[in-house]
């Protein structure tokens, strides 16, 4: 068996004088896939960086092979100080490794590499930094949470890349389906200690339990056996004290024991503020249009949403979902169509990206808006209480948002969502930043929620979990709802949101023959000037050209953009469309004179 690439021993690490890693150990071989999973706030980016050299460990060990190669994907990578998206990731190239892998892996993310970094969206810059990683074929990748700001395209081209590279893999994330597609051992984070399990992440949550449910049991026999001494020294020391210190050292163990054993983190305590009872119509959508200039947004979509329904909406980013959940529930006016909302609708929204929280409020007043108490079903809750529930501490009460992290305000958001009356919930990217337990929570809830739910999610599994139907974008501004979850989409359509149906193959092809038809028949031997000259200068304006709809498309997905200024935005749009116009026109150009080129050639 060859020997471990990577070998953390012993890791101890102590961050405000609380400890957070106690003894943590990883150990992984070439080939490996391993899922570093825990509770946020356990300390699996921390050690993912002590691993990357990033951090430094009080104590223990970090020992790699010496002619081991390894690259770090951290959560929010920093691209500044670079000129190009191409120069940041030929920094992170080796001394033999080669440009065009990065330039070909850039050009599948949809990237040229002359964007400026810092004109880049969260999910331009997530790419960039993937390719960064990837283009050195490494022999370790610490990936933590690779999925983050991708959409379901990405995520699927990804999860494909990394299968066929010869890498050993520790993953940080919070897809499930991610992590059970490409792992195959896990490394679970508990109480500042670690836990491996040598199978891949869809046998780990039953081990998990499993590992719980017996500690659980060893505190009950904890319990029995302090009652047994505690019952012996209020009856039975009196007399001979000085004879049974023994034994009362004994029991300072076995309480010290129960203390140690209950550091277990608790559980959110999830529930939802409900409100009246809503029509059995929630939504009516008939025949709806929406376009802004000359794209079209959503074309001649109906629908019926009853109540208890839970839709997933999901397509490309880009592809219009915002502006689909906007109408479905009364906040933008389609085109033409009927949108009926049905009676008594409440809703509450989570937002996606957490906008609505101001950096310098606190805590406490983002749940209660300055009070103590907050409403939940008519009973009155004491807002530490109600904090308790989502795991955060009383001392966090008056902590400013700007202080929490990803994970938390994730579940700050939630919270203050859950909170406000409502029989129709609008959830956008609700998995974004929660650990594993608070989604396995966040399902249970939906699934007893007796009212409507909407969601925006890149989560297969969890689509899985909480659908009873699917809206998915076809493109051109079709929109098409599925029964069941996103799996059950799949199997209906042929393909998932990354993929392309059989007809559209054909008919590409279709049009590929006919441009080879169309080729000049009389062709001489030799191409002319004006022709070889058009061979090289269309590929550079195609490209100039998707640049400059890169910069519009970053425009057009700012959701304010539409408030602020609807005529900018409507000329955006129409920039955008005639942008697309050209580049069809020049591709087409390009490939009947390619085409023409191998035939006077071959």
């Amino acid at each position: 068996m060859a020997p471990p690439l990577l070998t953390l021993q012993g890791i101890e690490l102590t961050i405000s004088g609380k400890p957070l890693l106690e003894g943590a150990e990883i150990s992984v071989s070439p080939g490996e896939r391993l899922a570093l999973v825990g509770r946020n706030g356990s300390g699996k980016s921390t050690l993912l960086r002590i691993a990357a050299a990033q951090t430094e460990a009080d104590k223990g060990v970090r020992f790699f092979q010496p002619d081991a190669t390894v690259r770090y994907l951290p959560q929010e990578p920093d691209l500044s100080g670079f000129a190009t998206v191409m120069d940041y990731v030929e920094a992170g190239l080796g001394p033999g490794d080669e440009p065009y892998k990065a330039r070909y892996l850039l050009e599948q993310l949809g990237l040229t590499g002359d964007e400026d970094p810092a004109r880049l969206s969260g999910g331009e810059a997530r790419r960039a930094a993937i390719v960064r990683v990837l283009a050195p074929e490494p022999d370790v990748l610490l990936l933590d949470e690779p999925t983050n700001h991708l959409d379901l395209p990405a995520i699927e081209w990804l999860e494909k890349e990394l299968s066929s590279l010869r890498s050993a893999l520790v993953i940080i994330s919070h897809d499930r389906r991610f992590l059970q597609n490409l792992t195959n051992a896990t490394v679970w984070i508990d109480r500042g200690a670690t836990r491996r399990l040598d199978k891949g992440f869809g046998e780990f949550e039953a081990w998990r339990d499993q590992v719980l449910e017996e500690e659980e049991r060893d505190r009950h026999k904890l319990d029995r056996q302090i009652a047994n001494e505690e019952h012996w020294v209020r009856h039975g020391v009196s007399g001979r004290r000085k004879r049974n210190m023994g034994r009362m050292g004994r029991l300072a163990e076995l309480r010290s024991q129960v203390r140690e054993a209950r550091k277990l983190v608790g559980d959110v305590q999830i529930s939802v503020s409900e409100g009246t009872v809503s029509g059995k119509l929630v939504i009516e959508a008939e025949h709806v249009f929406k376009s802004y200039g000359e794209r079209t947004i959503v074309a001649d979509f109906s629908t019926r949403i009853l109540r208890g329904d839970r839709v997933g909406i999901v397509g490309q980013n880009g592809a219009g979902k915002t502006t689909l959940i906007s109408m479905l529930t009364g906040a933008l006016e389609p085109d033409s169509g009927k949108l009926k909302l049905g009676a008594n609708v409440q809703m509450a929204s989570l937002d996606q990206k957490r906008i609505a929280l101001a950096a310098d409020e606190t805590l406490k007043d983002v749940l209660t808006g300055g009070g103590d108490f907050i409403d939940i079903n008519g009973e009155r809750k004491h807002v530490i209480s109600y904090m308790k529930d989502f795991l955060f501490t009383p001392e966090q009460a008056r902590t400013p948002v700007s202080r929490l992290s990803g994970g938390e305000r994730g579940r700050l958001v939630l919270a203050r969502a859950l909170s406000l009356p409502s029989n129709l919930l609008v959830l956008d990217e609700p998995t974004n930043d929660l650990d594993l337990e608070t989604l396995d929570l966040l399902q249970e809830m939906i699934a007893d929620y007796p009212g409507t739910v909407l969601v925006v999610s890149h989560d297969r599994d969890f689509l899985d979990r909480v659908s009873t139907s699917v809206i998915v974008s076809e493109g051109e501004g079709r929109w098409i709802e599925y029964a069941g979850g996103y799996s059950d989409m799949v199997a209906q359509r042929g393909f998932g949101v990354g993929g392309e149906a059989p007809s559209r193959k054909q008919e590409r092809e279709k049009k590929r023959a006919a441009a080879a038809v169309a080729a000049p028949a009389k062709a001489k031997g030799r191409l002319s000037f004006k022709q070889k000259h058009a061979l090289e200068t269309i590929p550079p304006r195609i490209e100039a050209f998707r640049a400059q709809q890169a910069l519009l498309q970053r425009k057009l997905d700012d959701p304010n953009f539409y408030k602020k200024d609807q005529f900018a935005f409507a000329k955006a749009t129409t920039d955008y469309g005639d942008l697309q116009a050209k580049i069809d026109k020049l591709e087409q150009e390009w490939l009947e004179l390619e085409m023409l080129r191998e035939e006077l050639e071959g």
